[in-house]
């Protein structure tokens, strides 16, 4: 057998040595689109475990969620898209995700039915959040017990209020309209001129957690429409502002998983779905995102210290008003003249 030369010999331990890099190339890529703040839980607790079990290499597209919706629908290249309920809803109505069976996910049935199919036969929940009322009780006698509240008159210059681009503004919209009797999609100027009558209290509108946190702890207003995932800051900058506890109860957020239609890896799709949905993965993103990631899945135990700043357990899901982004789409653009109207822009 003839022997190798010097170039021979070199060429093939190359070869030889570049194999493993050549095999990380060709491995099946996973594309999740997700916000991106949250992926020092996802890393070690979703994506790497899910890798190994698949032998995939999982990618993210992070950003915003317009803009995130709007690359996973027109250029594709998106597996799985992580959205709030509005946005998910959005891309519904554009015709952008697949139908999901959740007879293929062997944790469905462990969901609340709140989670299962909050928005049709399309992604489910993973986590609960809520929108209330927040408020420093050392500034009042008189505790916070309906949204009707926001309308005392003790409560003059007191109110920070969501912009109607927020996701809270039309939710107030709606409220306005229960304390007179109505409702908003139905009767609009009387929401609206109920609306008008709560401007006296309103300090000053924000339009991002920051700004609200900013309001509360100045003490410029002691009273603030909120979701919890802010309520942390809030507390940290003053500990007397707690959630008010409403007879009409919060407003359940949901953020949902989505398959895009042009989706390369769909059945791939829905294992890390249902990876994400079962009682570990779930617990874990309660205990390491807090607020705004209650759990889904009803078998998930959490200890009260655990559970304290989530909405957690059966009673909690179901005492929290649904939001119908499907009704608040179609109105959008009339709540915002008619808001704007009130307001100004």
């Amino acid at each position: 057998m003839p022997h190798m030369s010097i170039f021979a010999r070199a060429t093939a331990v190359a070869a030889l040595v570049s194999l493993p890099a050549f095999v990380a190339q060709a491995q099946d890529t996973f594309v999740v689109s997700n916000w991106g703040y949250s992926n020092d839980f996802y890393e070690p607790f979703i994506f790497e475990p899910f890798e190994k079990a698949h032998n995939v290499k999982v990618v993210t597209e992070t950003g915003g969620a317009p803009e995130r919706l709007n690359k996973a629908r027109i250029r594709g290249g998106v597996d799985v898209i992580l959205l709030t309920d509005k946005f998910s809803q959005i891309g519904i109505n554009q015709g952008a995700f697949e139908e999901i069976d959740g007879s293929k996910l062997s944790n469905f049935d462990e969901l609340y039915d709140a989670a299962k199919n909050p928005q049709g036969d399309y992604g489910p929940a993973y986590t609960f959040g809520r929108y209330g009322i927040v408020y420093d009780k050392t500034r009042t006698d008189t505790p916070i017990t309906s949204w009707c509240d926001l309308w005392r008159p003790d409560f003059e210059k007191s109110i920070a209020m969501p912009a109607f681009n927020t996701t809270g503004g039309p939710l107030t919209v709606m409220m306005a309209a229960k304390c007179v009797g109505t409702d908003a999609f139905e009767d609009p100027d009387a929401a609206f001129a109920k609306m008008e009558e709560l401007k006296p209290n309103i300090v000053k509108t924000f339009s991002s957690g920051s700004e609200l946190t900013n309001l509360l702890s100045t003490g410029e207003a002691f009273i603030g429409l909120a979701q919890d995932y802010a309520f942390p800051a809030i507390q940290a900058a003053n500990p007397n502002i707690g959630w008010a506890e409403l007879k009409e109860g919060d407003f359940r957020m949901m953020n949902t998983y989505n398959i895009p239609k042009n989706a390369k890896n769909k059945e791939l799709a829905l294992a890390f779905i249902d990876f994400s949905l079962s009682r570990q993965a779930q617990k874990d993103a309660a205990v390491e995102l807090v607020s705004g990631s209650g759990p889904v899945n009803k078998t998930v135990e959490l200890t009260p210290e655990q559970a304290s700043s989530l909405v957690y357990g059966e009673e909690a899901v179901m005492s929290m008003q649904p939001t119908p982004y499907d009704k608040l789409l179609k109105v959008n653009d009339d709540w915002e003249s008619r808001w704007n109207a009130v307001f100004g822009r």
